[in-house]
């Protein structure tokens, strides 16, 4: 099968970015890994702890998985929700939920494939829900490199992108080259960041992170500036709003990614008065669901305190 056509398909289903590598053990990035659970900075994420060999070794998850497909896709918004200075909420959980968009996308990608080939046992599609290395495999694709805040950067584009995976079970010509990092001697991210969650280059402390404590960490905050959240309610976009690679990102043309106008409407005393229903109804299908409405009260009475 021709790698440069599952590609050329990609692109034209609205795929930012599509490469293609070998299934093989990541034993470089797993090392990184290991490291970084070792100093427990994983927090509450205990999944993280679990499958870890499935997670290093594709072909262990999967049985029988010989090439991997790594596609992007562009959550970048038309305009930020809100005044920019209070209530604010991560740019991927303006719209519908990324992993069931995604997965139906790639899903049309597998079809596509299929048609080609026949059906396939033992395909998957993967987003952001299995023990999967996202950026590394991303990585591997040649769709970007890490940056010293740990995002994937492709170098023309920038980083607000969703991660999606294909595990094939038959070998591709692999597409790309895996690239070097070409952050510089950049340190906006690290500069930026108000908890200092990233305490070096390329090294995040999960416990100290807005998106962490705001969305994973089920725990209390008091005790916590609520000042150095800055406003974030739901997850944080400050290493990525600084970056140099984004003045490359340019809005999203996913309908279902799209705020709806009770969402753009929303005011500080909506945000403070949140009820139940309304949480409900803003965010029936939205990411924000993982916090849940408990969590996400937490964290508007939280950044409201005088």
């Amino acid at each position: 099968m021709d790698s440069a056509w599952i590609v050329a398909e990609a692109k034209k289903l609205g795929f930012d970015a599509c490469g293609i590598a070998c299934a093989t053990a990541l034993d470089e990035e797993s090392s990184h890994v290991e490291q970084w659970l070792a100093e427990k900075h994983e927090g509450e994420m205990a999944y993280l702890t679990r499958n870890k060999e499935k997670r290093y070794d594709p072909r262990l998850l999967v049985e029988g998985t010989k090439s991997i497909i790594s596609v992007l896709y562009n959550y970048f918004p038309k305009q930020t929700i809100g005044d920019g200075e209070h209530f604010k909420i991560a740019k991927y959980a303006y719209g519908a939920d990324y992993h069931d968009v995604l997965k139906n996308k790639m899903r049309q990608l597998l079809d596509l494939i299929e048609s080609q080939t026949g059906k396939l046992e033992g395909t998957r599609v993967f987003v952001d829900s299995a023990p999967v290395l996202d950026r590394a495999w991303a990585v591997r694709c040649g769709l970007g490199f890490i940056g010293k805040n740990t995002t994937l950067i492709h170098p023309k584009k920038g980083s607000f992108f969703f991660i999606g995976h294909l595990f094939l079970p038959i070998e591709l010509a692999e597409t790309g080259k895996t690239l070097s990092n070409h952050c510089g001697h950049c340190t906006k991210c690290l500069d930026a960041c108000p908890t200092g969650a990233l305490e070096s280059p390329f090294h995040i402390d999960a416990r100290k992170c807005i998106s962490y404590l705001t969305i994973e960490y089920k725990g209390s905050l008091v005790g916590l500036d609520h000042n150095s959240f800055n406003g974030w309610m739901y997850g944080c976009d400050i290493c990525q709003d600084v970056c140099p690679y984004n003045r490359f990102s340019l809005p999203n043309l996913e309908p279902l990614f799209q705020p709806s106008d009770s969402l753009k409407a929303m005011r500080e005393n909506d945000w403070k008065n949140l009820t139940k229903a309304d949480f409900d109804t803003l965010f029936k299908h939205s990411a924000v669901q993982r916090a849940g409405f408990e969590g996400l009260k937490r964290n508007i009475e939280f950044i409201s305190e005088d």
